[in-house]
């Protein structure tokens, strides 16, 4: 049964559609007051903890954010440079191991092999440890200036372990695709190369975008390990301002700069999922 709005010409709408409405409203209203519930507690209760006036002076000290804030975001922009370079080397080597774990050609079965040790391998040592091995290994080999560089090895090891998981993020969504349609590509006279290149990959990585912009996110957070082998990037910076004013204030700067980039590439990446789902459905 429908009810519809007298002389307003607004489509008819059914009783479950009212019902739903109301009940959306009810839920936002309740999220909201609790939302507000919950944030006036934190500011009304935290200040009354015994430790919370050295706490304020140790870690949100106004003249000591204000003196540093300019210069972590100077030193950001390295970690920005880092990232600029990496994502794009990270997406193409993915996308290779990806394919490489799909052949299907029994000759080129090695490169399965590969592919598979490789993501088994990077994808099972934590990130730090190949920062480490990598950016303090290589360049004790002696190589002379520019290859000893922290930047070049550090950023090798965060492509080589991204690589790793992008790579299973284009494989899943590969294997997504419905084997009728290779079947239907390969029934037209497309080889193997074309069907991969012109049908699956096209759908498959469509698919995968939100998952692959969650690593985008996260490669963002983890440029942040190269200080632990030289590169004075904005985590470094703010070890070098919290040992010079003896005050954590100059990490809850770099806090606040890496927010500002990750939450609307999240909420992004959630509005991707959510169209992704809308357009399954």
């Amino acid at each position: 049964m429908t009810i519809a709005d007298e002389g307003s010409g607004k489509p008819a709408r059914t009783r479950r559609q009212i019902y739903e409405d109301g009940l959306r409203k009810r839920s936002l209203m309740i999220a909201g007051t609790s939302t507000v519930a919950v944030v006036l507690a934190i500011v009304l209760l935290v200040p009354l903890a015994p430790g919370w006036a050295a706490v304020k002076k140790s870690f949100f000290n106004w003249d000591v954010f204000s003196a540093t804030f300019p210069k972590l975001l100077d030193a950001f922009l390295i970690d920005v440079m880092i990232f600029a370079w990496c994502a794009p080397a990270i997406a193409v080597l993915g996308l290779l191991i990806a394919l490489a774990r799909d052949v299907r050609n029994p000759a080129l079965y090695p490169l399965r092999i590969f592919s598979a040790a490789f993501t088994d391998v990077f994808r099972g040592v934590p990130v730090v440890l190949t920062v480490y091995l990598i950016g303090f290994g290589i360049p004790g080999l002696g190589l002379p200036r520019p290859w000893n560089s922290p930047y070049i090895w550090g950023s090798l090891a965060l492509i080589l372990t991204y690589s790793a998981y992008v790579a299973e993020i284009f494989r899943s969504g590969i294997e997504s695709i419905h084997p009728s349609q290779r079947a239907a590509a390969e029934s037209l006279g497309l080889s193997r190369r074309d069907t991969m290149w012109y049908v699956i990959l096209p759908q498959a990585v469509r698919r995968v975008v939100p998952a692959n912009m969650n690593m985008l996110i996260a490669l963002q957070k983890d440029v942040a390990l190269l200080s632990f082998i030289g590169p004075v990037e904005i985590f470094r910076q703010a070890g070098v301002f919290k040992s010079l004013y003896a005050n954590f204030t100059p990490y809850v700067g770099a806090a606040v700069i890496f927010l500002a980039i990750t939450i609307p590439a999240t909420r992004y990446a959630d509005y991707l999922m959510a169209k992704q789902r809308r357009d399954r459905s």
